[in-house]
């Protein structure tokens, strides 16, 4: 039997009565919390929006965002360009054919000159346009002279005057850039040798950002008269212009007191025309395509091909011939102390020369002479074969700056590349087109400005 249990209700306390805010408390409580909430969602937005504009600016100013990958062409450039060879032929040498019928180099200076309009700028590595250098009465300084005449009108009559020049390593005459500046011009000099112990070796023009030169010709009377040069203006081409333009500023910026290379150039001198991506321009009324080169590497932005990378594309894609004018062929560091071998173009050459014919390889050197008098023979620095181009069944290279086909690693210079093959992506109806005419195969133009 189970025992009796008893049990004792228990009382339950009561309840003791709580503290309650105001209604108006609770209210500003509630609206503070959501307030603080606000804020912090505002913050980390923010925060969020900041970091990702910073990661983008950073790898869009310095060159690691890109909209066009390594398929894609930038849009095309409809502009009516036409591309003309100009020459010098020094006085005294006559060729046995007629046929030589291009403008001078001259002609195509002052033709430059009095068609500007708003703006002139000029890549030069020294200037001597008149005979002072010599102290003679050269009558054929005059065309040189003329040259610095029209330049002299130029900033009086509106028009702006820029002029980046190699800063001279030792004395050079600076009457013509004296003359300059008082007519109103602006100088820079760039120091090449302590940017990159060489020198400004490029001959560029880019007048009204729609015409340019681009040449051999240095800007010195000699140039124009006694030596052999030659090189190419192309006439309506804004959109190359403003490429080349693009490589005048960089040489305009490091000619600022104390300025220095950056280490990655900002955003404004990109480019996006290169030898993957090239411009589609009309060139003398066929279809082409362009792109601009530079060097040395430290001064080529994002997007720009460095020349010997062009230079050797042309040599690796010939197929019949290569066929090479220059002043000096040596494959060495010319600059270095001691002078070193150099082989990259060298060894492409003779890649080239054993490529479709390992048994026997047709390579012929023949020797240019300019003919001199005794009185031109009395003239300094003169009389020589000084225009570099190279030509292939597809392709004319024709460079600037570079006397002896050798190793120049730290040379400031400039080409443009071109082929006159049909774009791969045909423009637009609405957009006017390049004539229809094809050509009977690829053929390319390299300029090297350095």
């Amino acid at each position: 039997m189970k025992p009796k249990l008893m049990y004792q209700e228990l009382k339950v306390p009561a309840e003791e009565p709580a503290n309650e805010l105001p209604m108006n408390e609770i209210e500003a409580w509630k609206a503070a919390e959501k307030k603080a909430r606000w804020v912090l969602l505002v913050l980390i937005l923010a925060v969020v929006g900041f970091g990702a504009l910073m990661t983008q600016l950073f790898l869009w100013e310095y060159g690691d965002l890109h909209l066009f990958g390594p398929n894609q062409r930038p849009a095309p450039c409809y502009d009516p360009c036409e591309a003309v060879l100009v020459e010098s032929i020094p006085e005294g040498l006559d060729f046995p054919n007629a046929s030589m019928g291009n403008p001078s180099t001259s002609q195509a200076w002052l033709g430059l000159l009095a068609g500007a309009h708003s703006s002139l700028d000029i890549a030069s590595f020294y200037w001597t346009l008149t005979n002072n250098d010599t102290r003679t009465q050269e009558p054929s300084a005059q065309q040189g002279e003329e040259v610095l005449r029209q330049l002299q009108t130029l900033a009086p009559r509106g028009v702006k005057v820029r002029i980046a020049v190699s800063k001279p390593n030792g004395p050079q005459p600076q009457a013509d850039l004296q003359a300059l500046l008082q007519s109103g011009a602006q100088v820079r000099m760039v120091d090449m040798q302590k940017l990159t112990h060489g020198v400004l070796h490029t001959k560029f023009w880019v007048v009204d950002q729609t015409h340019f030169y681009i040449g051999s010709a240095n800007m010195d009377w000699r140039s124009l008269t006694q030596v052999k040069e030659l090189g190419v203006v192309m006439y309506n081409c804004s959109c190359l212009a403003r490429d080349l333009t693009k490589i005048f500023e960089a040489y305009w910026y490091l000619g600022q007191a104390g300025s220095s290379i950056p280490s990655t150039w900002p955003r404004p001198y990109d480019t996006r025309y290169n030898q993957e991506t090239p411009m589609e321009i009309c060139l003398n009324g066929t279809p082409a395509l362009a792109f601009l080169a530079s060097a040395p590497p430290p001064l080529c932005p994002s997007g720009r091909t460095p020349d010997l990378k062009a230079l050797l594309n042309v040599v690796d894609n010939a197929r019949s011939f290569i066929y090479i004018a220059v002043m000096n062929y040596l494959p060495t560091m010319e600059f270095s102390h001691p002078r070193r071998f150099w082989p990259a173009i060298d060894d492409g050459l003779r890649r080239a020369a054993l490529r479709d014919n390992h048994t026997h390889s047709d390579i012929q050197v023949k020797l240019f002479v300019v003919p001199a008098d005794e009185a031109q023979a009395r003239i300094p620095y003169s009389r020589v074969n000084h225009n570099k181009y190279m030509v292939t069944e597809r392709a004319t290279y024709i460079a600037a700056g570079v006397e002896e086909l050798r190793a120049w690693p730290l040379l400031g210079r400039e080409e443009m590349g071109i082929s006159q093959e049909a774009p791969p992506h045909p423009p637009p109806q609405e957009e006017p087109a390049c004539p229809s005419r094809t050509p009977s195969g690829p053929n390319y133009i390299i300029l090297v400005t350095s």
